[in-house]
């Protein structure tokens, strides 16, 4: 087999998705990430640590060692390997081995190889959750036309938080715990969010009324964003969609799939000469 040839076999197993090799090699990638996640994680707990500290180092060197020969094929077999490696894919695959390399420098950087669990992205491409990303795709745009009324309730709320939060600074004064106008902001933005840590509370009678009018202006606030947004998801239309096109049928699996794509979404199988 020529050195284009593996290459493209390579390619086709690692970066590919549409074929059962592909789809197998990616499932098992996942669970060595949610592996090395959760080994991470426990590490970082003291009697785990302490109790099992050489296991946790041989399987960190495991991991480690299968994700940097994963990323170097990766980069081997793309052929535009540049474009991988400044992807986001591609830093992140990057940033997922340097840790545990960089630790003989930086041991308290260990634990950010925990940044592994954003590689579980791949679940989108692996399991063709195409729906998911179209709704996605759809929330995004709901998003972008309501920005600017959002901006503008945002503005408001903070002018509304630095009211009450000036006004119960002089209320309450610095003897009931409100020393300065920022914490009282603090308070004013924890009591109008509905959050209600407590630690700082109202003494006076006046101040009470007022943490009351603010908790149930609170309910009120939360609901104008989901009013917003919603309102303009109901605008959204799905984009490259096209009800009158029919769907086909896989010959392989009998699985219903969309004409557009080249392969089944179950079994691999070339849909081309079904087109």
């Amino acid at each position: 087999m020529g050195n284009a040839a593996l290459r493209r076999k390579i390619y086709i197993i690692i970066h590919g998705t549409d074929t059962p090799a592909g789809r197998r090699f990616d499932v098992v990638l996942l669970w060595m990430i949610l592996l090395s996640t959760l080994t991470v994680c426990l590490e970082s707990v003291p009697s785990y640590r302490n109790q099992a500290s050489f296991l946790f180092r041989v399987l960190e060197w495991i991991f480690t060692i299968t994700f940097s020969l994963e990323y170097i094929l990766r980069v081997y077999s793309n052929p535009r390997p540049l474009k991988y490696m400044f992807s986001f894919f591609g830093i992140i695959d990057f940033l997922s081995v340097i840790p545990t390399f960089l630790v003989f420098l930086l041991p308290s950087i260990r634990y950010i190889v925990a940044i592994r669990i954003l590689r579980l992205l791949r679940v989108f491409r692996i399991l063709k959750l195409t729906s998911y990303i179209e709704n996605a795709q759809i929330i995004k745009s709901a998003l972008a036309a309501s920005m600017q009324k959002i901006t503008v309730f945002i503005f408001t709320v903070c002018s509304l938080v630095l009211v009450i939060g000036t006004l119960i600074y002089v209320i309450e004064g610095e003897e009931n715990g409100f020393t300065s106008i920022p914490q009282s902001i603090y308070w004013a933005i924890v009591t109008i969010t509905t959050v209600g840590y407590g630690d700082i509370t109202p003494k006076t009678a006046v101040g009470q009324v007022i943490s009351s009018l603010v908790m149930l202006m609170g309910y009120a606030i939360i609901a104008v964003p989901t009013g917003i947004v919603t309102v303009e998801l109901s605008k959204v239309k799905p984009s490259g969609t096209n009800a009158s096109e029919p769907g086909i049928v896989c010959g392989n699996c009998a699985r219903e799939v969309r004409p557009t794509d080249n392969y089944c979404s179950n079994c691999g199988h070339q849909l081309v000469n079904l087109k």
